[in-house]
């Protein structure tokens, strides 16, 4: 789809290179972890990648339209890969990846410079969305004390 296209790293993938595919979540599973639907919302690019002892941390740089969405703590995917978010400020946001999903996914061939899917999480682009298209008819302490709450 051009949408795809338009808005993903895709465009840019040559023969042989590795993506990151899972089966979708049944309705009727378990759900264990965070939400991820499989759309990407832009790409970012990686421009710091520390190894540490027992983790590596990727340093991302996005668009403001993204990084809105991106909270310390909350959840982010990358290429498809649910990850914690370790650290945000104004123009970046990281993300530390232990050695087994290093191993599993294709972050292993990812190196500064490249360019990489973000997802960002659901429920905060809906909270978002939310709580910043409220008008003056919505219900509030002020609509509330007017009416004699």
């Amino acid at each position: 789809m051009l949408e795809t296209i338009n808005n993903t790293t895709f465009k840019n993938l040559k023969l042989g290179d590795v993506l990151n595919l899972e089966r979708a979540l049944l309705l009727t599973d378990r759900l264990n972890g965070h939400i991820v639907q499989g759309h990407v919302d832009g790409v970012g690019q990686i421009i710091n990648i520390k190894i540490n002892s027992n983790d590596i941390v990727y340093k991302l740089l996005t668009n403001d339209s993204l990084l809105k969405y991106i909270v310390k703590k909350g959840s982010v995917a990358l290429d498809g890969i649910s990850l914690t978010i370790s650290n945000v400020d104004k123009s970046s946001f990281e993300v530390s990846i232990i050695p087994t999903t290093i191993r599993e996914t294709n972050l292993a061939s990812k190196k500064v410079g490249d360019l990489i899917n973000i997802e960002t999480d659901i429920i905060g682009r809906y909270i978002y969305k939310f709580l910043n298209n409220r008008n003056k008819n919505d219900i509030d302490y002020e609509f509330l004390k007017k009416c004699g709450f």
